[in-house]
This record gives C-alpha cells, sequence and structure tokens, in this order.
C-alpha cells in the first residue's frame, strides 16, 4: 500500500491534520491502533474528563445554593448511568469524526505503524479487516503524531487494579470510600475534584512543595483554598516509597514532610506523561529525539528526516491537544509549500477544577527567570458585580504589562469560567494589544469578562471599582 500523505495517530493533531491534508487534494491515510478518531483527548482525557467534571460542579453548586436558602438535598449517585452518558458523549463525537474521515476520502487503518525505515511502515494488530496482515505502507511524507502516555514508576506497579492511572480513573468502576491521588498536577486535582463531589474522601501527596507547580501562585491560592476544604487532605513535600497489596485495599507508605503509612480503597497515579516515541522504529529514521523522548522539529513541525514531521505530544510541551491541532495544521501548510511556522506568542492552558484557573502568554515565573521586564495589574473578583450574584468572588484577573509601551504579555485568571474567558486574552496578546486597547474597549455589564478591562484599568490608574496602585517595574 502506498499513501502520499500518512498520519500516525488520530488525536486531535492527527486528525486536524489529515482532514486539512485531504480538504487541500492530498491523499491521505491515518494509521491509529484504536481505529476510533479522537486519540486520549477524546477517548479517555479530555472530554470524558470534562464531563464528568461538569456532574461534579453541579453537585459542588447545588450544595451552595444552601447559602440562597435553597436546600436541594443530598444527591443521589448512579455510577452506572453516569458511566453511560460519559459513553455516549464520546460515541457521539467519534461517531462525526469517523463521518468527516469518510466525506473527505481519508483512509483509516486500524494497525500499529513501526517504521522500516524513512519512507515507510510494517502494520500490525489492531483490526486486520482495514489492512493484510503483515502489510507494508509506503508513503511520501508522514506526520508523526502519538501522543504521550501517563507516566507510571516502577514503585506503583504491583498488579492491582486498584492502582490506577487517569485512563482508570476515568472508567469510573465504582466511588471509593478512600482514595489517595498521587501528583498535584492539574489531572491528580481535576479527578481528584470529581471523585470528591461524588463522596469520595480524597487524599492528595506532591512531591513538591506547591500544587500545580506551571500555575501562577497568585492563580492557585484561591485554588488550593478550596481543595483544602473539599479533600480529606493535601499533603505537600511528600512522597509514596511503596505500595503493598492487600487484595481490596492499597497500603501506601509516605515519606517527607509527613511520614505515614495509610490504607486506601483506590490510588490514581499521576505523576506526568511520556511522548510516545519510543517502540515505533525511530532508530530506523533520521529523526532525532532528546533525553526526555521529545522528537526534535523547526518550526515547520520538520524533524531532522526530510519525509517524517512531527506534532503534538511527541514533539515537546505543553501537552495540549489545542497545540497539537494548530501544529498539524502548520505541517500540512509546510508541505503544500506555504510559509507556515508554529510562532504562537500565547498558547492557553487551563486546569478544570472549581474554581477554574487558566493563563496565556508569559507568566510572572517566566518573566523572573528569563529575565522579562514587566508590570503587574490585577483586580480581585470581590470588587466585580457579576462575581458578588454568582458567588464567585475569590476568583481574580491578573495582566502582565510591557514597561512603558504597556502591551500585554500575559494574562491570567482563577475563578468561575476561566477557561472561556482566556480566550479573549489569547486574542489580545497575539493582536499586541496595549493596557488602553484593553481598558477602552467596552465589555459588557454585569459579566466576568469585565474584569480583564478593569485590570487593564488598574494598569492605567483608572479603576474606578477598587484603589490599588500598580505595582513598579520589575526587571
Amino acid at each position: 500500500m502506498h499513501a502520499q500523505l500518512v498520519v500516525l495517530g488520530g488525536g486531535p493533531g492527527g486528525y486536524a491534520a489529515a482532514f486539512m491534508a485531504a480538504d487541500l487534494g492530498f491523499d491521505v491515510t491515518i494509521v491509529d491502533r484504536e481505529g476510533k478518531l479522537g486519540g486520549v483527548c477524546l477517548l479517555r482525557g479530555c472530554i470524558p474528563s470534562k464531563a464528568l467534571l461538569h456532574v461534579a460542579k453541579v453537585i459542588g453548586e447545588s450544595r451552595e445554593m444552601t447559602d440562597w436558602g435553597v436546600e436541594l438535598g443530598t444527591p443521589k449517585i448512579d455510577v452506572e448511568k453516569m458511566r453511560a452518558r460519559k459513553e455516549k458523549v464520546i460515541k457521539t463525537l467519534t461517531g462525526g469524526l469517523a463521518q468527516l474521515a469518510k466525506k473527505r476520502k481519508v483512509r483509516v487503518i486500524q494497525a500499529d505503524g513501526t517504521f522500516v525505515n524513512s519512507d515507510s511502515l510494517r502494520l500490525s494488530g489492531g483490526d486486520p479487516s482495514t489492512y493484510e496482515e503483515g502489510d507494508s505502507l509506503s508513503f511520501d511524507h508522514l506526520i508523526l503524531a502519538t501522543g504521550s502516555s501517563p507516566a507510571m514508576p516502577s514503585v506503583f506497579k504491583i498488579d492491582n487494579p486498584r492502582v490506577v492511572d487517569s485512563t482508570g480513573a476515568l472508567e469510573l468502576e465504582d466511588v471509593p470510600e478512600k482514595l489517595l491521588v498521587v501528583g498535584g498536577g492539574y489531572i491528580g486535582l481535576e479527578l481528584g475534584t470529581v471523585y470528591a463531589e461524588l463522596g469520595t474522601k480524597v487524599s492528595v501527596v506532591e512531591l513538591t512543595d506547591s500544587l500545580l507547580m506551571g500555575a501562577d501562585r497568585d492563580l492557585v491560592k484561591p485554588l488550593q483554598k478550596r481543595l483544602e476544604m473539599l479533600f480529606e487532605n493535601i499533603h505537600l513535600r511528600t512522597e509514596v516509597t511503596a505500595l503493598i497489596d492487600h487484595g481490596n485495599q492499597i497500603e501506601v507508605v509516605m515519606a517527607g514532610e509527613l511520614a505515614a503509612t495509610e490504607k486506601f480503597d483506590r490510588v490514581l497515579v499521576s505523576v506526568g506523561r511520556r511522548p510516545n516515541s519510543r517502540g515505533i522504529g525511530l532508530e530506523n529514521t533520521s529523526v532525532k529525539i532528546d533525553q526526555r523522548g521529545f522528537v526534535l522539529t523547526d518550526q515547520q513541525q520538520r524533524t531532522a528526516d526530510p519525509k517524517i514531521l512531527a506534532i503534538g505530544d511527541v514533539a515537546g510541551e505543553p501537552m495540549l491537544a489545542h497545540k497539537a491541532s494548530h501544529q498539524g495544521k502548520v505541517a500540512v501548510e509546510a508541505l503544500a509549500g506555504e510559509p507556515a511556522e508554529f510562532d504562537k506568542l500565547a498558547i492557553p492552558a487551563v486546569v478544570f477544577t472549581d474554581p477554574e484557573i487558566a493563563w496565556a502568554g508569559v507568566t510572572e515565573e517566566q518573566a523572573k527567570q528569563e529575565g522579562i521586564a514587566y508590570e503587574v495589574a490585577q483586580y480581585p473578583w470581590a470588587a466585580s458585580g457579576r462575581a458578588q450574584a454568582v458567588g464567585a468572588t475569590s476568583g481574580l484577573t491578573k495582566l502582565l504589562f510591557e514597561p512603558g509601551s504597556e502591551r500585554l504579555l500575559g494574562v491570567g485568571l482563577v475563578g468561575s469560567g476561566a477557561g472561556e474567558l482566556i480566550a479573549e486574552g489569547v486574542v489580545a496578546i497575539e493582536m499586541g494589544v496595549t493596557a488602553r486597547d484593553l481598558a477602552e474597549s467596552i465589555h459588557a455589564h454585569p459579566t466576568l469578562s469585565e474584569t480583564l478591562a478593569f485590570a487593564a484599568e488598574v494598569q492605567l490608574g483608572l479603576a474606578t471599582e477598587v484603589y490599588r496602585p500598580k505595582r513598579k517595574p520589575v526587571g
């Protein structure tokens, strides 16, 4: 078999690249072990987790309605029905992608693809009805979009189904009485939130001295305060040194700030992800990978092998679906001879906890590390009429500006709907907006989006709802 373009991996980056290439007239084949397009994000990541987080948020809000004099009672949880609804969401979206592939005449082969050399793959496993066992698939070009997998250090490999990664946690087999989340990153905190709202006593252990190490400390504080009330325990500067299998329970040995042994019904290991670059035959090509396993690319997503490009998680951090899909389009445009480059100033990141955290552009910690001069303007949501009305007063909008020009460098948000609000920040950063541009763009009242304009007014010294002198330039 031969294809003008093969896309190895059918996740958000892979199918975006394949569909765009087909629209531009390329003969395209996707090789993916799942057979269903969508990758980890759709099948067992972003989408199912956000579906369950929606349930968690509704439960949390129903409890908070008591402050308004509304008693909704204790929710009754039907796990089987919840799981079925989650699977329905996944099925609907995967079905839609299958139809889009069919209409574009993109061939989908369900198989593992291993590089024989720089212009062919050996196919194995999967669904032999989509190809002939032992077939090789040659190509003019290939886009590598194999994604990443949850890291599982050896200390956690005790061959007990009660020790799970994010994929296992999203299966929602049951609602355990006690759950330990190992890792204070966004995946662990999101899934911990789901189980806590469903009634599980959730504990978190994190090796470092803070949750969400990649996020701005000012944004993390309101979330951590809420999680300390929602979760049973949060233990920082603590590591898991051993797991002991007791059948129906897992005994966890912890060391560090907390030196203790405790039993849990389930243990969720969420300590990061690793690129899927090993074991696929890249050594038979000219592709180069770094010490962490990431494939090295240029700004057109080209690798050291002239026939192979790479996008998404396998091509480096941040490991985000929306970054992958944009890189996929850049790669296709490059193959089509267009002067496309992946040169984004702002790649948004969102943590879908309650409250949500979102940021884009330069963070304060990044500015300090890289010696970037900046000014900070903050607007507390406690001064927002909308936030007061909906009980979101713990929120914060934080903007970073370039001294002198007052060009927007970075946006950080914590609060209800932060993941939706960050889009304005992304556009503003990419367009080179200044504090005055942002402040003088009329925002609807009363909305939480106003807080971006109000924070810009703080920068200009024109804020009316708060008195907070802007901070002196740093750097």
